[in-house]
């Protein structure tokens, strides 16, 4: 039981044994969801290591994902200590995902809207023909496509569209620098700071201004010409900024408005890039995948009505690889007072590792856990509504803004892409590598063959 209490008798904290000056940087850079989960069946749910000279607390298992949601975990843990370098280095006050309590809920409510699956309501089939135009565009006829790169472009060109009205694929390579080197040295400080003085950091950083000085400039001359029902995420953070300054202020606009690229880029590319190597990797699954969306495209235009219910195979497999290669491996935390974990002191200002995907590599909670199965997910087996077992999108009041939007995302894309086109691993027997940054997921040489279109 995890109760907050002052300063009591406790038990010992094990501490993981790492490398000189380095400490645990050697395992959490090759395979952080297998390193957690080692460490947990080692030495339990909560124990202390180092990373760099940098001294960490680590609460793991169903424990932590479940005391994220009590209001214990949310008044005893903040976020805004490990993305204070971010803010910094962006020249703003703050950010959503560095905010906690009543500011957190501030910049959730203007958000919200554009964030949520009701932004693309009535776009379904809009986001289909974006999703068939990159496919023409990057997924040609006897080409070896690398899928992580190809995938980053079409979520560019899909949020860039659906959420902000514009597509910069111009800048992709730019985001994708800026947060490959922001996350590595300033949120996870598992790179020397030194890094930030490259000249491809700072080349990449000054690109993304400049992307987010025509996002402020585009959506400046949309003010008050656009009707409320069809306003994007951008018309509201800049209708915020206009209305309410002291909660939305101009040294934020950069860092918010170019927010969903940040957010969204490695994220579902990542996952959509891993989905489609699990599917390609079991004949089964994709048979069963390719019946349902062959139905669902079988008239041309589709219905938004349960969507996700019609494609079960396939919401089966999404699930199923978000477990295998989860993005939000752990999520980090700094200890806003002294309190008790299951036993454990840990004490204020504490930075804190909080690995709720633990229990996805757990027999204990999905059986045969190694196993690719898609159907754990139906009535009656239903493993992830297990209390704290299944965390995709992270855990208590921190969980992805997104989520809604990005499960619509990944059915419709992945959908799609496999109505279109015939694929297959390249090489045929492919095993998947994995990288780690800035996000866990395919490593970039990741490719598959398109043989040709189906449809």
């Amino acid at each position: 039981m995890t109760t907050v209490a002052p300063a009591l008798a406790h038990r010992e904290t094990p501490t993981v044994q790492g490398w000189p000056l380095i400490g645990s940087l050697p395992g959490m850079a090759k395979d952080p969801a297998k390193f957690f989960v080692d460490c947990y069946r080692k030495y339990g749910p909560v124990y202390r290591l180092s990373i760099l000279g940098n001294q960490y607390v680590t609460i793991a298992g169903v424990e932590a994902a479940n005391f994220l949601g009590t209001r214990e975990g949310k008044e005893c843990l903040r976020s805004k200590e490990f993305w204070e370098g971010l803010v910094k280095e962006y020249g703003a006050t703050r950010t959503l995902t560095g905010e906690d309590g009543e500011g957190h809920k501030e910049l959730r409510d203007i958000m919200r809207r554009g964030y949520s699956k009701e932004s693309i309501k009535g776009r379904y089939n809009e986001l289909v023909q974006i999703t068939d135009r990159v496919i023409l565009r990057d997924w040609k006829v006897g080409e070896s496509v690398p899928v992580v790169q190809a995938m980053q472009y079409m979520v560019v060109d899909q949020l860039g569209t659906i959420l902000t009205g514009a597509a910069p694929l111009e800048y992709v390579k730019d985001i994708r620098t800026t947060i490959l080197y922001i996350l590595n040295v300033l949120v996870t400080r598992q790179r020397p700071k030194v890094l930030l003085k490259r000249p491809e950091y700072r080349k990449a950083k000054a690109r993304v201004f400049e992307l987010g000085h025509k996002m402020i400039e585009q959506a400046r001359a949309r003010v008050g010409k656009v009707k409320d029902e069809d306003k994007n995420l951008i018309d509201d953070i800049f209708e915020a900024h206009v209305k309410t300054p002291h909660i939305m202020p101009a040294s934020d606009l950069i860092v918010t408005l170019t927010g969903p690229y940040v957010a969204g880029l490695d994220t579902v590319a990542n996952t959509t890039a891993a989905i489609t190597y699990t599917v390609l990797k079991h004949p089964e699954v994709k048979r069963r995948v390719l019946e349902e969306v062959d139905a669902l495209f079988a008239n041309g235009e589709i219905s938004e009505d349960d969507l996700l219910k019609r494609l079960p195979a396939l919401q089966g497999a999404i699930m199923e690889t978000m477990r295998l290669y989860p993005i939000a491996v752990a999520q980090m935390r700094c200890a806003t007072r002294d309190f008790v974990f299951e036993g454990h002191q840990i004490r204020k200002g504490e930075m804190v590792y909080i690995a709720t995907s633990v229990p996805h590599f757990m027999d204990e909670y999905f059986p045969n856990a190694d196993q690719f199965d898609i159907d754990r997910y139906a009535k009656p087996r239903a493993e992830h509504m297990q209390s704290g077992a299944y965390s995709p999108f992270g855990r208590g009041p921190h969980t992805c803004l997104g989520k809604s939007l990005a499960e619509i995302q990944i059915a419709l894309s992945m959908a799609r892409l496999f109505y279109k086109v015939d694929l297959e691993l390249d090489p045929p027997g492919y095993v998947l590598k994995t990288k780690t940054a800035p996000t866990p997921g395919p490593a970039m040489d990741f490719r598959v063959r398109v043989k040709g279109y189906r449809h």
